[in-house]
Formats: C-alpha cells, structure tokens, sequence
C-alpha cells in the first residue's frame, strides 16, 4: 500500500518522471573538478530495504538439539531441514546456529569476519516486556504490524505519529555542513522514500539511474531545443509559492542529474561482477558513485536501495530461496566492490524491513505480520563473525512472544541500531536524540557492532 501523497512528494513527482538525460558537457567538468575534495574522511552508510516484512526466522536458524527440535516442530512446514543450513557459531553466543542454505554469500562474509547479525530489532518506544506489552503498561508504536505504518516507521524512527521525514534524511541534516558539498549527500536508487527525506538536504530519487531524471530528451537537435526551452520556463517567476518550489526543486534535479552524469564519465569500469538483478544493478551503480566521490565533492554519502517480495503470507519456502539468494550475491559483489575501490573500512552496508513475521506458519504456507526481526551488517569497519543483541527465546507464549504466534517483542530498538550507524557516520552523541527521538529510553543508546568499540572488540578476538 503506497504512503499518503505529500507537498514533498508532488515536488518530487515534478521531476522523477523516469528516465533521461544526457552527460554534461566538458565544461561542467571544470566545476566538478574545481569543487573536489581530498578528504581521506570518507564515510558511507547503504541501507538495503526488504519491502514486505522479512521472515528472520529462517534466516538464521539455532542448531543445538533441543533448539532445532523445537524449531521444527512449531514451524512445520516452513521448517528447514537442518542438514542444508549453513553453520556458524558465534563468539558471544557458544551455541551453534544456521544460515539459511542461499546465504552462502553471507555465511562466507560472516566466517570472514566482515558481517555481523542483530538480533531481534524492531520499532520500539521504551524496553518493553511481555507482561508490559499484555496489560497496556507501555507506549508502543502507532498501528504495530500494519505494513504501511512500520514500513514508513522503520525509515523514519517516529513511531507514534506520521512523519514525512526520515532518519536517513536527518542524518543527511546533521552531517551536510560539516561534510557535505554542493551536491546531495542522499541518493535512493529506489525511487521515491521516506527514509531519504530530510528538512534542510535535497536527495536524489531514482528508479536506478539518478543521471536520467527526466524522460523525453534523448540528444537529439530537437530534443536538445526542448530541453533548453524547458530550462528558461523553470527560471521564470510566477509569483505562485507551490509552483515556483516545484520549478526550483526539477532545476536542482536537472543540475544534479547532470553533475553526476559527468562525473561517472570520469569513472573506469569495475572489475567486480554483481548479479543482473534489479538490487545487484542498484549496488552497482552505487559502487560506481561511490568511486567519483572525490568529483563530487563529498566526504560523507548515505544510500538507499531496496528488494520487493517479503510479504509472504503464503508459499514463502520458494520466494525466500529467490530473495535469500539474491541478497546474498548481491551484499558479496557490493562488499567486494568497495574493496576493490580500495574502501571496505569505509562503507558499511545494513538491511532493514518492515517488521518480522510470525515464528508460527499460517494455514497457506507463509507466516503472518509480527514484530522485531534479525538484520545483517556487513563492512570493513563491522567487528563481523558474532551476533549482537539478543536471540528470542523462540517459544510460543514465551517470554518474547507478544501474542501467541511467536511474534517477537524486539529486544534491540530500531533507535540503537540507527545510532550505531549514525555515531559511526561521524554524528556527535548529543546529537543522535534528534535523530532517533526514543533513544533517551535506552539504556545502552549504542551498541559495538561498528566503529572504534567494534575495532577494540575486534583486536581482542
């Protein structure tokens, strides 16, 4: 179900119409070049949006006996068998767990030391027990396990009313002065979201190609005639408010489509092969963007692209064997991209969903809307190979169980996670409450999966 359509969005519907247009021309490299920076600050967070509601349950899998019995017998038919899953065992844990068998990508990763798994994440307001969460005792977030609701709450971090600006684009707000340009700090690469949504930065929203954010001009003599024509009715005053901002914000647009279109011509081909599939194709493009960054005057860039498909209410063992296989693959091209672009400390990856879905299966072989789920954070900065949080107790009406179908109470709020990226990301402390506003609620507000406690941690294994 699309969100409500916003002043924001009619701004930027105004110009994302789809696709085209043309490089610019070598003068435009004169100013790319002039603004470059040299910065060896560079940073870059990737947020990977599974649409639809992950199943983490299978996932990640326990292996110890009585763990995977249990397992089995309360997932029946979406039970995985235990011989194909891909086993690990965490430091932090002692106990052995399982991949799912098309995370091989990821299993590889994690054994590597580079990936790392949260546990149990979700949309929290406060720490939140059964018995709390039972009898009314604690605030939760507006309309739990309504897609829309925590889809658009997960990418915005407010959780008890509805927002039009994301965390990614508060973020963006934060760092821009500091470590921004004059070009966008946030690009999506999956057209238009909440997540990339700031009060002060301008993103760029694409459906994959951010340099083709017009459609009908193709490099044509007429079509260049069009465009030029088009470009002197946007400086034109009309004296109406809306339209004027709609004419200002597809003038920043062309310009921004331009400026990165030329600076990716500056770009030499990546060695790295990445999967012809619609998320492996936007990880693409983001490595290429990634390598002009010095052209663009950027030390700090945060991402968005996305993965449809999770929302599996029924036949959910074939979808999670496409999607799992998917990910993986493309999380493994994309981290050795930046490798190769010699920045694996400096970009890290991380997923995100709508919410989990129930450990119990449903009468049509999938799983229902629940509530916190497991994540996987991958890079060069990551304290990878271990799991962080804290694994469900996996029963049904257990300690963890929010109703009785194994919809987990998530034990790690989505504010932590997003401040650990954040702190990483180079936001102050007393900055992050503005980010994340529940995050005074906790008491541990970040957690060392990624930055300077990651690295100590790391040197200690």
């Amino acid at each position: 179900m699309p969100r409500r359509m916003s002043r924001r969005d009619f701004l930027h519907k105004s110009c994302c119409t789809a696709a085209g247009v043309a490089a610019a021309s070598f003068s435009s490299l004169g100013l790319i070049n002039a603004m470059a920076q040299t910065s060896q600050d560079y940073k870059a967070l990737v947020c990977i949006f599974m649409f639809g509601g992950n199943d983490g349950n299978n996932l990640i899998v326990p292996l110890s006996t009585s763990d995977y019995a249990n397992y089995a017998k309360i997932r029946a038919g979406l039970a995985l068998s235990q011989g194909s899953l891909l086993p690990v065992t965490p430091p932090s844990t002692g106990s052995p767990f399982g991949f799912h068998p098309k995370l091989a990508e990821v299993k590889s990763l994690f054994s590597q030391g580079h990936l790392a798994l949260l546990a149990n994440v979700g949309t929290l307001i406060r720490p939140t027990t059964r018995d709390e969460y039972l009898h009314r005792l604690v605030a939760v977030p507006r309309n739990l396990y309504s897609q829309p609701d925590q889809q658009q709450q997960m990418q915005t971090a407010t959780l008890d009313s509805f927002a039009e600006v994301g965390w990614g684009g508060r973020l963006a707000d934060k760092i821009q002065s500091q470590f921004g340009g004059n070009f966008p700090v946030v690009i999506s690469l999956a057209g238009s979201n909440v997540f990339a949504e700031g009060l002060m930065v301008r993103p760029i929203e694409s459906s994959g190609d951010p340099t083709r954010l017009l459609s009908g001009f193709y490099g044509s003599s007429e079509d260049t005639a069009r465009f030029a024509a088009l470009q002197n009715l946007l400086t034109f005053d009309t004296g109406l408010s809306l339209i004027q901002s709609a004419s200002t914000t597809t003038s920043n647009a062309v310009q921004d489509s331009q400026t990165l279109a030329a600076a990716l011509a500056q770009g030499m081909p990546l060695a790295t092969v990445f999967p012809n599939t619609n998320l492996g194709n936007q990880l693409k493009q983001v490595a290429r963007i990634i390598q002009v960054r010095s052209a663009l005057g950027l030390s700090r860039q945060i991402f968005f692209v996305s993965i449809d498909g999770f929302d599996t209410h029924e036949g959910q063992l074939p979808q999670q064997d496409s999607l799992f296989q998917n990910l993986s693959q493309s999380m493994n091209a994309f981290y050795q991209a930046t490798l190769e672009l010699g920045v694996g400390p400096q970009v890290t990856t991380f997923t995100m969903s709508d919410f989990g879905r129930t450990f119990q299966p449903d009468s049509t072989a999938g799983s229902d809307h629940a509530w916190g789920s497991h994540h996987l954070i991958a890079g060069g900065a990551v304290a990878g190979g271990d799991f962080y949080g804290t694994f469900p107790t996996q029963v049904l009406s257990g300690p963890d169980d929010a109703t009785d179908e194994g919809r987990w109470i998530p034990t790690t709020s989505l504010d932590q996670y997003g401040a650990t990226l954040a702190q990483w990301f180079g936001v102050q402390t007393s900055d992050l409450p503005s980010i994340f506003p529940n995050l005074p609620n906790f008491t541990n507000p970040t957690l060392n999966f990624v930055g300077a406690a990651a690295q100590a941690r790391r040197a200690r294994v």
